[in-house]
């Protein structure tokens, strides 16, 4: 027996790789997981941990690449553009800026809100099945606007495509904000409450589903980087990593922002770029937010547990270049400090920096590949792996088990790009 070989030998061990993983074993089918460091401790580990279906809306949008350009000038913006030269990233702008059109606005947002409202629901189903202790609640996610000129946008490009899609979204004004939430400073003109958000904390949500792997019989290896790809004709035939050579009859390729650079191999091309996002994580503040707030003006994200709390978000593109930029840091403390009376807990726990995986089109790419007979994509999720990563585990299993898939796989199909 060939004890290397797996039914399907999934690549990643972060929150979407786990998710197929796991739905994969309860559809009877054997799975490994391959992962190069410790399950989730890419950008499953520090993000937010907020489950959105109010994040439908792509970034994409007439007037977004324009910003994207100008904030080269500033190297604190919350959407930041390094201008040095990457003939890759360069390509990927290119595309992202024809995708920045009212059509293919309104496409992107349909299918992400398919995804994420499912994921939504099966999600909270999955934790409380399963007994998954991650500090999930159900509380809601509030916009917070301190001008009315960004809460009319808001209004035009988010509320209203809300409205559409059916997800629920309440308008408040500036003193229902501000009695809702008296962690807020004053100053607040209104905003957008989205009641069916949720959220967890995310490094143990990805410990939890490791845990539920492993006890359904599924293998994680860690520490497995991959070096190389073997093929046969249309078929990969063997994963060559630092912790052995495996195989599978199938191979699900979820590594996030890394997924570009392994494909290469294959001589698949995906149209994607890491987004650098950053967090900080401090323990809990005395008056810390009762919801999983936005701070437009400021672009923070601010999120609390019994746990902890953190403040993220930002999205800087500059390449697979490592390491924390103290200004991308200090812009989130003093956006938060704007917004807050206690803007910083006790004790800082964790300054954090991660690749989210984007997609040209801002779509996750997920299915079977046209070019590899036995490859399945699980990837470009962008800021919303973890929102997305249930019925994107779910979504796989039934494509590869011949099960019927609850939401329309086209699209998120590789096949769009020529994978």
């Amino acid at each position: 027996m060939d004890h290397s070989h797996s039914d399907v030998l999934i690549l990643g061990g972060g929150v979407v790789g786990l998710s197929c993983a796991l739905y994969l074993l309860k559809a009877g089918v054997g799975v490994r997981v391959l992962e190069q460091g410790t399950p989730g401790c890419g950008s499953s580990h520090g993000n937010c941990g907020t489950i959105t279906p109010s994040h439908a809306a792509p970034l994409a949008m007439p007037g977004t690449f324009g910003l994207a350009l100008r904030s080269m000038l500033r190297a604190d913006a919350p959407l930041y553009l390094n201008p040095r030269f990457d003939g890759a990233r360069l390509r990927w702008l290119l595309g992202f800026a024809r995708h920045c059109n009212w059509s293919d606005f309104h496409r992107a947002a349909a299918a992400r809100s398919a995804i994420l409202q499912r994921s939504r629901q099966v999600l909270g189903e999955l934790i409380r099945a399963e007994g998954i202790e991650c500090e999930f609640v159900e509380g809601g996610e509030l916009y917070v606007y301190r001008t009315a000129k960004l809460q009319a946008a808001d209004e035009r490009h988010h509320a209203a495509v809300l409205d559409r899609l059916g997800v629920d979204v309440q308008r408040l004004g500036g003193a229902e904000v501000e009695a809702m939430e008296p962690a807020l400073k004053p100053g607040v003109v209104g905003g957008l409450f989205h009641p069916g958000d949720a959220r967890l904390r995310p490094d143990r949500y990805v410990a939890e589903l490791a845990q539920r792997v492993r006890d359904l019989g599924g293998a994680i290896v860690s520490g497995a980087k991959i070096d190389r790809l073997d093929t046969n004709a249309r078929r990969l035939t063997h994963v060559r990593s630092t912790r052995g050579v495996f195989s599978g009859d199938r191979v699900v390729m979820a590594l996030g922002a890394w997924s570009p650079l392994l494909a290469r191999q294959l001589g698949l091309r995906l149209p994607m770029q890491p987004g650098k996002g950053y967090s900080i994580t401090y323990t809990r503040p005395a008056q810390a937010p009762r919801f999983a707030l936005v701070l437009r003006e400021e672009a923070v994200c601010v999120t609390t547990w019994d746990s902890g709390y953190r403040l993220g978000s930002t999205m800087e593109f500059s390449g697979y270049a490592e390491g924390l930029n103290r200004t991308r840091l200090d812009a989130l403390r003093r956006g938060a400090a704007h917004g807050l009376h206690e803007p910083e807990g006790p004790e800082l726990l964790e300054e954090w920096w991660g690749w989210r995986p984007m997609s040209v089109d801002e779509v996750p790419i997920i299915g079977p590949s046209t070019r590899w007979s036995n490859l399945h994509l699980a990837t470009a999720h962008g800021m919303l792996g973890v929102s997305m990563s249930a019925a994107t585990g779910e979504l796989v299993a039934a494509q590869i088990a011949s099960g019927a898939p609850a939401i329309d796989p086209a699209p998120y199909a590789p096949a769009r790009f020529g994978l």
